[in-house]
């Protein structure tokens, strides 16, 4: 019963300094605010990637020139070698490997018809056949090029639903139209929808055509090489296979690094990794320092509540109360405002979460762990610095506390 009666008392202490409480309270709310906040757009990001590196497929890989994140030098940069159609010829004839295609990409470009254009945000994708397997891109009407006409080099595409919505609304694109930089292609096919990839620009935006015909549109300047296992078993396997043969037409020597990258689902996953736990480790920077400022206001406001009670606590020591029963009193009255503190951070929290799933159609998920981390920093940062209030409270002499005015 007495806990109860304690936690009444803290309440009631709450409550009736409403505006001066909530003011100390500022520093926690912001640093529950932050961790609930930070945990829930990475778990969202997390969840994405997943989706999005699921659609790669399992038993596929990619070669390239550049790592994603490397911070390479002009000079580290000018030393590696791009990969070429020999490359590509090569790691085909691996025992692991099932196909392998080129391809490269340019972005910022506009598309029209004799009607309508995009904006100049559309990226061209082109590769050789095999890219719509090795990328397990599906074309959802129509078709794929074929052989032939990426020998021949055909004008013809495949594109995204976003640009088939914003140059045939209504109207079906097959055997339709378009232009990029004044040629014509044909429209064969149209690419299911995709969606954005980690809240970033559509992946609907896109026109798909052969390389042949991007070579002497625009050149190719990042050349790639995308590849599928024999199966998924066999993946680790392929990739060792290529990355052996990449080293030996680049005639590296034992001791040297790569001079090449190859990327994967794994690999993808762990440049995420990496990211998130920066994000978090800079999350929790923020939050234990907002928590510190908070713990500074708790304490500031428990020492003026035991000046501004030094009478109060006199009578209830003279009436009997024990030593122990005034410490917990105003721990306790520590601890519930830094906990009301942190709820009211963790509210904030979610709803930011939340708003960022609705703006950016990021799946945010805050996870249960953030949550109760949240709330059990806050309550520790109250015992913390309620705890010497708490002390001096109960250190009073009955006596002398009850003469004060």
């Amino acid at each position: 019963m007495a806990i109860w009666d304690t936690l009444r008392l803290a309440f009631g202490t709450f409550r009736s300094n409403l505006l001066r409480s909530f003011l100390t309270l500022l520093g926690i709310v912001i640093g529950a605010t932050t961790v609930v906040s930070m945990m829930g757009l990475i778990e969202g990001l997390r969840i994405q990637v997943n989706e999005s590196m699921s659609e790669l497929g399992s038993d596929c890989f990619q070669v390239q020139r550049l790592p994603f994140g490397g911070n390479l030098s002009l000079a580290e940069l000018a030393r590696r070698p791009r990969l070429n159609e020999g490359d590509l010829e090569a790691i085909r004839l691996q025992p692991s490997v099932l196909l392998a295609a080129a391809e490269d990409s340019k972005g910022g470009q506009k598309v029209s018809t004799q009607q309508r254009e995009s904006r100049p945000n559309v990226v061209i994708w082109a590769g050789t056949p095999e890219y719509f397997q090795t990328n397990s891109v599906v074309v959802e009407f129509g078709r794929p090029f074929t052989d032939a006409e990426y020998l021949d080099g055909r004008r013809v595409a495949v594109i995204g639903q976003d640009l088939a919505d914003t140059l045939f609304p209504g109207v079906q694109p097959l055997g339709q139209n378009i232009r990029i930089l004044g040629r014509s292609f044909q429209v064969i096919g149209t690419l299911k929808r995709r969606g954005s990839f980690m809240g970033g620009g559509s992946q609907d935006n896109q026109v798909m055509m052969p390389l042949s015909v991007y070579k002497a549109l625009f050149g190719v300047r990042n050349y790639r090489v995308s590849v599928q296992a024999q199966s998924a078993e066999v993946l680790q396997r392929a990739q060792d296979e290529v990355t052996l043969l990449m080293r030996r037409r680049h005639n590296l020597k034992p001791l040297e690094e790569d001079d090449f990258f190859v990327f994967s689902n794994e690999s993808a996953t762990e440049m995420f990794n990496n990211i998130s736990k920066v994000i978090s480790a800079a999350s929790f920077g923020v939050c234990m320092l907002s928590l510190l400022v908070g713990g500074i206001g708790i304490l500031n406001i428990m020492l003026v509540a035991v000046t501004e009670r030094t009478r109060e606590i006199g009578i209830r020591k003279a009436l009997g109360a024990k030593r122990r029963r005034i410490l917990a009193q105003f721990a306790i009255e520590a601890v519930v405002l830094s906990l009301v503190g942190g709820a009211l951070g963790v509210g904030l929290g979610m709803g930011l979460a939340q708003l960022a799933k609705w703006m950016v159609g990021l799946p945010a998920q805050v996870p249960a762990w953030a949550v109760m981390l949240s709330l059990a920093m806050s309550s520790g940062v109250g015992l913390l610095f309620g705890i010497y209030p708490a002390a001096r409270a109960a250190k009073l002499d009955p006596v002398e506390a009850m003469r004060t005015d």
